[in-house]
């Protein structure tokens, strides 16, 4: 078995890229386990898995996380996937659509595949939506006790599901030792993304990332609109917002309806074939 793939980051948020149509492997999850293990195969946060074949969009994709698991929607991931598109010459500078699981977006190539914009639909904070446990509500500064400690957060989704917690100064480490506990906490049904996040300014904020099904991440797209939709719905920020992570800045839009707009980088790394042998 050969397996081909092309690899890209997005400020350190890796992906591997397989194209159904360039290989005969169907993916499972051990089989995802092994490709994104970073000692037992090529390494990766996750397996965009397309193009696949629908009749909704110009394009569509499987997203999957480096635990097996199926994601709804990433930001970094379709910025990667719009990469890999432009550099198979099947999109150009003008806009297309890529179906994914948590909904349809809108994405355009900027600066030569080095830089993609992408609608990522609109943000909701509707515990019915996200999903949150409890009654219908909207899900804004919220408690949760976790660990010995009382945090402030609040709910969102843009396809998938987002916990924002609220807090003065933020790190790696309170990410690295909360995330877990929140990603898998009774109150998410379908467990979820967890942000840490820090207003700067009007205009910008921090965020450390414990990703769903990944763990720690040094950038997200997802998690960064998110964040930044939670700050604007507060009113701590304006609608355009830098969004500051360890890997790199991302430049967030908020219309109105809560329709984002993300623009970030896309990096090529390689390409290359994985041999059935890992397996």
């Amino acid at each position: 078995m050969k397996i081909k793939f092309c690899k890209y980051h997005a400020l350190g948020n890796d992906y591997i890229v397989i194209d159904p149509a360039k290989t005969r492997i169907s993916l499972n999850e051990s089989r995802i386990r092994r490709i994104c293990h970073r000692n037992y195969g090529v390494g990766s946060d996750g397996i965009l898995f397309g193009p696949q074949d629908n009749k909704a969009c110009d394009f569509a994709v499987r997203i999957f996380n480096p635990d097996g698991s199926e994601a709804e929607k990433s930001g970094n991931g379709l910025r990667i996937f719009s990469r890999f598109l432009f550099d198979r010459d099947l999109v150009s500078s003008a806009p297309f659509t890529i179906l994914t699981a948590g909904g349809a977006v809108t994405a355009r190539i900027l600066e030569e595949g080095r830089s993609v914009k992408v609608d990522m639909g609109s943000v909701s904070f509707e515990s019915t939506k996200i999903p949150v446990a409890g009654p219908p509500r909207d899900v804004l500064e919220e408690k949760l006790e976790i660990l010995g400690q009382s945090l402030r957060f609040c709910g969102a989704t843009v396809g998938n599901p987002h916990c924002v917690i609220i807090q003065d100064t933020i790190s790696a480490d309170t990410a690295r030792r909360l995330g877990p506990a929140i990603e898998t906490h009774p109150l998410f049904p379908n467990r979820t993304n967890v942000q840490f996040m820090q207003i700067l300014d009007r205009k910008s904020i921090r965020i450390e990332i414990w990703e769903r099904g990944a763990g720690y991440t040094l950038a997200s797209g997802s998690s960064s609109s998110a964040a930044a939709a939670v700050a604007h719905k507060l009113g701590l920020c304006d609608s355009q917002i830098t969004v500051r992570m360890p890997g790199g800045n991302i430049e967030i839009e908020i219309s109105p309806e809560y329709a984002i707009t993300m623009t970030g980088p896309v990096t090529r790394v390689c390409e290359g074939t994985i041999d059935g042998e890992i397996f």
